[in-house]
Formats: C-alpha cells, structure tokens, sequence
C-alpha cells in the first residue's frame, strides 16, 4: 500500500494478528524491533494452519526464525546500496529485542535475551511500551523507556490474521500472518520486500506504470524479488537524502 502518514497512529496497537518491530539503520548499522502476538477472538478459536493467534505459544526456535528472516529481507534492499555513491553499511544488524504478549506462559523460554512485555492492552491488543519506540520519540528522547535507549525498538511489523496484501511506511510494516509464517523460510518474503520498500520512501504504482518498465517489487504483485528498477529506485532515493547525514 503506499506509504501515507493515515497509519503512523497504529504502532503496536490495531494489530490483528501479530506484531513485529524492527529499525532502521543507526550510525552504528544496527537495527532494533519488538513483537506482539495478538489475533481476533475467531481465528484464535480456528483451525487455520500456522499464524499467531491470542493464545499461541512462541518456541524459542520459532523467535529465531522470525529473527532471521526479518535479517535477511531487509538486508536485501541493503544489499543493493552497499559500496554505492557513500552508502555507509555493508549491512544491517536487524535485532528483534522485545515481545509483547497478554500471558508470558505464552513465550516458551526463559532466557531474558529480548524484553518481554506482557499485559499492556491498547484498543484490543498487547503493545510493546509506547515510550521505547522510535516512532513515539523521533527526537532520539527515550528517557521515558525501561532500561534506556539500548531497550528501544525502531520500526514495527504487523502480522494481521486473514489479511491479503499489506501497508507500509517509516512506522514499519503490516501484512497478513497466515502469509508470513508460512513464508517464514523463503529466500524472498516478497510482500515483506514491497513493504519494507516503503519504509525506504518508495511509492506504489496502482495508477501508472514507467514507460518499459512491467514487473518490480515495487508494483504489488508484479514480481517476488528486488529487480534492478526497484535498486534504481533506491539508489536514487539516498543521492537525494545522503546530503541530511553528511554524506
């Protein structure tokens, strides 16, 4: 969907399915997230095959994965900017630090590796805390966070039961959680790479496509990986915003 400021409010709140974080690039190329699980009262009741539901229960295998796979989509889009025209990262430590859940007997290991936020419900769902979230403090203020600065998390990815497509901006991410988990271990999550692009400032083509140009991430629907349109894109992208951070 396109990036569009009508979505910022919904961080961590209207999420119908689950909720993943994860950040952006810092001067230190490291990126941060927090996770929420969370579905409507009907799909939690259903027999629907994978997905995170109210009273699913995570494995620490599964937390793993979904570290992995948030790592190597958006390190894609990374990819295709490393060694070009000053682009500072080779990559992007994608970090999922913190789940949010209503019952911790839901998250299956006891290791304190990520903060865990259990029973803060907002509009129907678990949220991690507002005061550790880039969003909610763009001005780097995160005074207000359990632990400090090292405990926030940058972007958000919504997982929402039963939803086709997806929605994207500098607030994160939402796609459908049926769609992702069973995704979960493919080399492209390709609704995962259209909304991350979004992330980047990169638009929607819904009403036009360019002149030559048929099939690219960027045009839901029209490819499953990154093309060389879309890195063009991106490119272009940073030589006009590099100047902002002194490069």
């Amino acid at each position: 969907m396109r990036p569009t400021r009508l979505f910022l409010g919904m961080v961590s709140v209207l999420v119908l399915g689950a909720t993943l974080a994860f950040g952006t690039a810092t001067p230190a190329g490291a990126a941060v997230a927090c996770t929420v699980t969370y579905s409507t009262d009907d799909w939690a009741a259903g027999s629907g095959g994978g997905g995170f539901t109210a009273s699913a229960t995570v494995s620490a295998s599964l937390r793993d994965r979904v570290q992995a796979s948030l790592a190597r989509s958006f390190n894609k889009w990374i990819d295709k900017l490393e060694g070009w025209n000053g682009w500072p990262y080779p990559d992007v430590n994608v970090k999922v630090v913190g789940w949010a859940v209503r019952d911790r007997s839901q998250l299956q290991w006891t290791d304190s590796s990520v903060d865990v936020y259990v029973g803060d419900i907002n509009e129907g769902a678990p949220q991690c805390s507002p005061p550790c979230g880039r969003f909610f403090h763009q001005n780097g203020d995160y005074s207000g966070c359990p632990g400090g600065a090292a405990h926030h998390y940058d972007m958000s990815l919504w997982l929402t039961a039963g939803m086709t497509g997806g929605a994207g901006g500098d607030w994160g991410q939402r796609i459908g959680s049926e769609y992702y988990v069973g995704a979960l271990d493919s080399e492209n999550i390709h609704i995962l790479l259209h909304e991350i692009g979004h992330g980047f400032g990169l638009d929607d083509f819904y009403d036009w496509t360019p002149t030559g140009v048929c099939c690219f991430i960027m045009n839901a629907g029209s490819a499953t990986q990154i093309t060389e349109f879309d890195t063009w894109m991106l490119r272009d992208w940073w030589r006009h915003l590099k100047s902002r951070y002194g490069y």
